[in-house]
């Protein structure tokens, strides 16, 4: 997605009111503003953009600022402190920041270390909703190092962020009892396909769906939770294979060619699909922060409570009051009665982990996989990253990073604040890479031929 960029615009500054900072310096900007661009302003959300400050006096100290208002009415925002070069120019990509929510050369820091402004409420999580409009993000330039925040800016250019490339198509989904949204990339097909599998968490998460479609592949993001528990009263794991035959069964669907996508309890029903079911046959499968416990009964409903009380001695709470599962899922791991026999998986899987994930105890899962994979002779179907000082949210690219947010506990409808890990720089570094081993992994098992690849 490419747009001309728009150069130079000014006065686009915070909703509040402004002040005028009565520096020399500034009031010497404000005669002869700089020159901010942004390239591209239009872009998918696991693209990188550039920006440039121009026509600043040399040796000048500026504030790069990104600022977004979320679909919850809330604030976000990220900054790098910065000196302009011998030409007058600071270059986010190429310059080092001093300070402020990211330092170094980061030239994406503008995305990933957003946080919620000062005085914002807690344990918030930054999600995309809408998916059928951009995220606006607003990249602003002041003059200084120290109190931006309620001043106006120097320059500023509004970018757009997109999760669905042009042409991608959205249906809802409602056949069969099934609820969720089909993603189609835009041409005649046919593609491969994924049923995409969010946690406990619930709802209906659209966007990693979204972007998947805008790579290439048609994608069914897929309802199974809402506000903390299931849909109706007891969702069986035939379900789940119906969605999968959805997706399979759709004209612009190559029917031999259906992976699957979980994350955290979505890896879960993944892994037992795969394991289980006669219906559901993967091409390949993704599995983020893998969760492999048994469901009891073959059915969902209460799964996160039911394990929390049968192991509650081992749940804790840090300083913060934070929640921490990480403990109640390694003695899960113990009892092999507890586990999804992967054994009988005969498909590729990648099995992507944060060192640091406070939820779950997904790099000993991890081994443990590898463990019972070897044992049958599997083990060349794994393919496993595990990244230091990562936690258990591992998103697309340039997402924020979240150490603990907000979370409803199933059945009792409970809110806590759950601890997930992970510190921001080096969780924001794996999200970048494991996204690029990802689609790399999807491109090679689902498409896999210079053939297929051209249908695109």
């Amino acid at each position: 997605m490419r747009k001309r960029t728009r150069r130079g615009q000014r006065g686009l500054g915070t909703p509040h009111a402004l002040r005028t900072d009565p520096t020399p310096q500034t009031a010497m900007l404000r005669a002869a503003p700089p020159l901010l661009s942004v390239q591209p302003t239009r872009a998918l959300v696991d693209e990188q953009f550039s920006v440039l400050v121009e026509k600043l006096p040399l040796a000048c100290p500026v504030t790069v600022r990104s600022l977004h208002h979320s679909e919850d009415k809330d604030d976000w925002e990220a900054y790098g402190f910065y000196v302009s070069d011998h030409r007058g120019v600071v270059s986010v990509s190429e310059d080092l920041s001093f300070g402020g929510t990211y330092t170094g050369k980061e030239p994406m820091g503008l995305l990933w270390s957003m946080r919620p402004v000062p005085g914002s409420r807690s344990g918030l999580r930054l999600r995309r909703r809408n998916v059928c409009g951009p995220m606006l993000v607003n990249i602003l330039v002041y003059s200084g190092h120290e109190g931006f925040r309620g001043r106006a800016p120097l320059a500023s250019v509004l970018t757009e962020r997109w999760h669905m490339a042009p042409g991608v198509q959205r249906i809802k989904v409602g056949q069969e009892g099934v609820r969720g949204t089909l993603f189609i990339p835009p041409g005649p097909g046919p593609f491969p396909g994924l049923l995409d599998l969010w946690g406990g968490g619930g709802g209906l998460v659209e966007y990693r769906a979204a972007l998947l479609a805008s790579r290439g592949y048609v994608s069914l993001a897929l309802e199974y939770f809402s506000a903390g528990e299931l849909q109706s009263a007891d969702v069986e794991f035939s379900y789940f294979e119906t969605a999968f035959n959805i997706i399979k069964e759709h004209p612009k669907v190559m029917a031999d060619r259906v992976g699957l996508f979980g994350l955290s309890l979505g890896s879960m029903v993944s892994l037992y699909l795969a394991s289980e079911s006669t219906v559901v046959q993967p091409r390949c499968i993704v599995c983020i922060s893998g969760n492999y416990c048994y469901p009891r009964g073959q059915m969902l409903r209460g799964v996160n409570e039911n394990l929390r009380n049968r192991y509650f001695d081992k749940e804790r709470v840090d300083e913060n009051n934070h929640h921490i599962w990480r403990d109640i899922s390694l003695e899960i791991i113990k009892d092999p009665a507890e586990k999804v026999n992967v054994s009988k998986i005969s498909a590729p899987m990648l099995l992507v982990n944060g060192c640091d994930d406070q939820n779950w105890c997904t790099v000993e899962t991890a081994e443990d996989i590898t463990q019972m994979m070897r044992a049958v002779g599997k083990e060349h179907l794994l393919s496993k990253l595990a990244y230091p000082d990562t936690g258990h949210l591992i998103e697309p690219p340039y997402s924020p990073h979240f150490r603990a947010t907000n979370f409803i506990v199933d059945i009792t409808k409970k809110k806590v604040i759950l601890l997930w890990g992970g510190q921001t720089k080096p969780h924001s570094d794996a999200q970048e890479d494991a996204w690029r081993k990802i689609l790399s992994f999807l491109q090679h098992h689902l498409y896999g031929s210079p053939t297929l690849k051209a249908r695109m």
